[in-house]
């Protein structure tokens, strides 16, 4: 089970500290919230709004509409609060680090084993195609090729499908950083080229 990005009421402390470098709306907190963590995690506004509502009850913040927007802003009494847990923020700091490491190697670990299961697939229909050809086969060797063409683009599709779910899945849950989108693209060249260097 992965372990929470925060641990219990430090969200809250976090969420006062960006207020504290200016006055946000809810949903810039959960895309400044995203960018400190590479992409890696984003609250939901489920995960945010109740832990505004909580300040503000707490009079540690106060809110104003803005158009259709609600702008939430840090009191002198959070700000306050701030100083006197400034030790705890560094701290969290800490763990927000340690936090995007492990989800970004998570992700990383995911991609790697989506790779290792596609060339596995590759290297399975290869097979299977050479061995589906009866010695007394009368078709071509056009034929054959495109039998084999079928196969890879069965092994793509499935990789492709699962891939597919795999990134959404990590999206919801924790978001998705440009740099692993990066490192996949670099692992499907390689493998492309890998390929290629066979086929030639």
């Amino acid at each position: 089970m992965t372990p929470p990005v925060f641990a219990h009421g430090n969200l809250r402390l976090y969420v006062l500290s960006l207020l504290a470098d200016s006055p946000r709306h809810g949903y810039e907190l959960i895309q400044a919230l995203s960018e400190r963590f590479g992409g890696t995690y984003s609250p939901s506004a489920g995960t945010i709004y109740p832990r505004l509502s909580k300040l503000e009850e707490e009079g540690l913040v106060t809110k104003a509409s803005d158009g259709r927007k609600t702008v939430y802003a840090i009191t002198d009494a959070g700000r306050a609060e701030l100083a006197s847990r400034e030790s705890e923020l560094g701290a969290i700091e800490d763990e927000v680090t340690d936090s995007v490491r492990r989800l970004a190697d998570e992700v990383r670990a995911g991609v790697n084993e989506a790779m290792r299961s596609l060339r596995a697939d590759l290297a399975s229909a290869a097979r299977d195609a050479k061995r589906g050809r009866p010695s007394n086969s009368h078709s071509t060797p056009r034929q054959d090729s495109n039998a084999a063409v079928r196969e890879a683009e069965v092994a793509l599709n499935d990789f492709r499908q699962q891939m597919r779910t795999d990134l959404r899945s990590q999206a919801a849950r924790a978001g998705l950083s440009d740099a692993v989108v990066a490192e996949l693209r670099q692992e499907l060249a390689q493998v492309r080229a890998n390929i290629l260097d066979r086929l030639t």
